[in-house]
């Protein structure tokens, strides 16, 4: 500080001195001298101010005072003329994906060979979350056979429908049937009167259901279904089966759940005598899937009202089966034992053989015992494959025999003790896409019978090679070729004595060809038996050689 004070005091005097020269200099030269002058610097000399007046009142500003002012508001519109708007600009939406038309009804018919007559219609509601109903109807009829009289005929008619309520379905179809047959199986067919050898099936079902199947949230599901059907013939049988059958399962887990299936029916029969029949069944199970290895264990306790052949009223049979998974959804094992009670009516059996006889002796299957095991998987994501061992004891496993009294009709037998069943079960399916399908199938059964010299009309081996081809949507084929091995039948002659006879060997070619002209319009080729063997399936009955059937396809 004190050198600052130094240094400007030295300037202050070096200013000083060039004033008074600057006044008294006139210019440059020789003649304009500095004068000798004394300055004096107080080096202590302090400078004092004065004290300025401060005044802190603040200065009030007094508002001014409001008076009444009037405003006045105009409302008057304005609107331009609508031919001076002019909007160039366009908005652009995104079009809406039109639904591809869907043709999900159609009709068909076709004629061909042995006086072939062919019609269809399905008939279906489109694209509802709310429900799903519609209708169907056929007719298959040819008025001549392999030999005379022995013309056939089959019609249906069928309504059904659901309902979706939430994750709950309610729904029921109704169906009737009607098939003809003549009991062509004679000597001496053509000189008998055809409306003497007339059978005429009238099959009734009526049937409904309730699901909740598609519920996601809760641990239990259910699916229950009652009906009725109700069979009568051309003679004097009728037959009105009553039945209900609901399974269940609860979830514990993820691993672990409990399943419950219960059978309920009683069937009554009207022949040569009235009887009834009831039928009880349930079966509780827990299942377990723990990793790869998965177990069911359970029971089944069954009952039947049958009195043929000393039936056994209440049944108990195991419900056993483990799974494991040796290469994960890849190769699985399994193995079990179980057994069961199945109810056998004349709507299904007159469907499997529609000649039978008449005041027909219906028992129920008895499956009393059967171990089992086998391995399913797939090599690829295109071939999966199925293939099953069994040994089986049966109790009134029926049999198709001829009559004694008319060998053109055929009555039902029974094993008189147990009836031992060794079964061989394999499946090969290649499923590239929907466009080639190709499968084939077998199943080996090797009866024992206690007292019956054959197992009558029950063939040893079965087998279908089966293939289908969509060709660009254009050109869709069907072929199917199947196998079915020998089987016995007994003839009794009019001395008393017993005629063994062997049936055909049956190998059966059939393909279909569909040309489609439009998504609407279509014409399909059918060909039966192509291999062109008469053979019998049932002893006395053979069937048609080759027939060829040809028809068109309308959709809407």
């Amino acid at each position: 500080m004190r050198y600052t004070k130094k240094w400007a005091g030295v300037s202050a005097l070096f200013l000083l001195g060039l004033l008074p020269a600057a006044q008294a200099q006139t210019g440059w030269g020789e003649g304009n001298k500095l004068e000798s002058t004394e300055i004096v610097v107080e080096k202590n000399r302090v400078l004092e101010l004065p004290e300025a007046n401060r005044n802190f009142q603040k200065f009030l500003i007094q508002p001014p005072a409001l008076g009444d002012r009037k405003v006045t508001y105009r409302f008057n519109e304005y609107r331009l003329p609508e031919h001076y708007i002019n909007l160039p600009m366009k908005v652009l939406t995104i079009q809406q994906e039109e639904l591809s038309k869907l043709y999900g009804n159609y009709v068909k018919g076709g004629i061909g060979n042995y006086g072939t007559v062919y019609a269809k219609g399905y008939f279906h509601n489109k694209r509802s979350d709310k429900s799903s109903f519609g209708a169907q109807v056929g007719h298959l009829s040819s008025s001549m056979g392999p030999i005379e009289n022995s013309g056939s005929a089959s019609s249906y008619v069928q309504a059904n429908g659901d309902l979706y309520s939430g994750p709950i379905t309610v729904g029921g179809r109704v169906r009737y049937e009607r098939d003809q047959n003549y009991f062509y199986g004679g000597k001496n067919v053509a000189e008998v009167d055809k409306s003497d050898i007339k059978q005429v099936y009238n099959r009734f079902l009526v049937e409904g259901h309730l699901n909740n199947l598609n519920d996601l949230k809760t641990p239990f599901h259910f699916d229950g279904k009652v009906g009725l059907t109700h069979t009568g013939d051309n003679y004097s049988a009728k037959e009105t089966h009553l039945f209900g059958r609901v399974e269940t399962n609860y979830s514990l887990s993820d691993v672990s759940k409990v399943l419950v299936d219960l059978d309920l029916a009683y069937t009554n029969q009207k022949d040569a005598e009235t009887y009834g029949r009831g039928f009880f069944k349930v079966r509780p199970a827990y299942a377990l899937q723990m990793d790869r290895l998965g177990l069911i264990l359970g029971a089944t306790i069954a009952y039947t009202g049958d009195t043929i052949n000393d039936a056994r009223k209440f049944n108990l049979y195991p419900a056993l089966e483990a799974n494991y998974q040796v290469v994960q959804n890849k190769l699985s094992l399994f193995v079990g034992a179980g057994g069961d009670l199945e109810r056998s009516t004349l709507y299904s059996i007159s469907k499997e053989n529609p000649f039978v006889n008449q005041n027909l002796q219906v028992a129920d299957v008895n499956r009393s015992l059967e171990i089992y095991g086998g391995v399913n998987g797939s090599i690829s994501k295109y071939v999966q494959f199925t293939g099953r061992l069994a040994l089986q004891n049966y109790r009134n496993l029926y049999f198709f025999n001829n009559s004694v009294a008319d060998s053109t009709k055929f009555d039902l037998l029974y094993d008189n003790g147990v009836t031992k069943v060794f079964q061989f079960f394999g499946q090969l399916t290649f499923n590239q896409s929907e466009d080639l399908r190709l499968g084939v199938k077998a199943e080996s059964n090797k009866y024992t019978t206690t007292s019956l010299r054959e197992p009558f009309h029950r063939p040893d081996m079965k087998a279908t090679a089966f293939a289908t081809y969509n060709l660009s949507d254009k050109i869709l084929l069907n072929s199917e070729l199947y196998y079915i091995s020998s089987s016995f039948g007994e003839i009794t002659r009019t001395d008393g004595t017993k005629l063994l006879r062997e049936t055909d060997t049956i190998v059966d070619l059939n393909l279909k060809g569909d040309y489609r002209f439009s998504p609407r319009f279509s014409a399909f080729l059918m060909g039966n038996n192509l291999l062109g063997s008469k053979y019998e399936r049932f002893v006395n009955y053979p069937t048609q050689g080759i027939s060829v059937l040809g028809g068109v396809t309308y959709s809407f």
